[in-house]
């Protein structure tokens, strides 16, 4: 019964964290990488012309990820280190408060995604699926 309640608060921790990253990364693409990129420029992002498509290419496969329960370690610490530059670059200076346009909210992310990612993701997860199968195979 405990390991069924894990399973289902993980499945639905993903699922929130993952569709913010998955939403914020797909406005990066429809609204157009060039405002992206010209938004980075002008906060003083180093190489923004690739870090723009790749922010965008990290949340959006990264909050895939995160709702699948796919890659897990990689995916989710790929998303805390884009967090902590949104801290470093964008809300840091802002001071602690969200509601300020401080850090809180980007804090909480990146702390989120680095506990999903060393999680396990649970049962109701591909890397979960994955380690049953290796486990379940018999081997020699």
């Amino acid at each position: 019964m405990l390991d069924q309640a894990r399973s289902i608060a993980l499945l639905l921790g993903r699922i929130a964290i993952g569709v913010i990253f998955f939403v914020h990364g797909l406005t990066k693409f429809t609204g157009g990488l060039s405002g992206t990129t010209a938004f980075f420029e002008q906060i003083g992002v180093p190489l923004a012309g690739v870090a723009a498509p790749a922010v965008a290419v990290v949340e959006v496969a990264g909050g895939v990820a995160l709702i699948l329960g796919a890659a897990l370690p990689i995916a989710g610490t790929l998303l805390a280190l884009d967090m902590l530059g949104a801290i470093l670059f964008v809300h840091g200076a802002n001071g602690f408060m969200a509601d300020k346009g401080g850090y809180e909210f980007v804090l909480a992310l990146a702390a989120a995604s680095l506990m999903i990612a060393f999680s396990g993701g649970g049962a109701l997860s591909v890397d979960g699926l994955l380690r049953r199968r290796r486990t379940a195979v018999p081997v020699g």
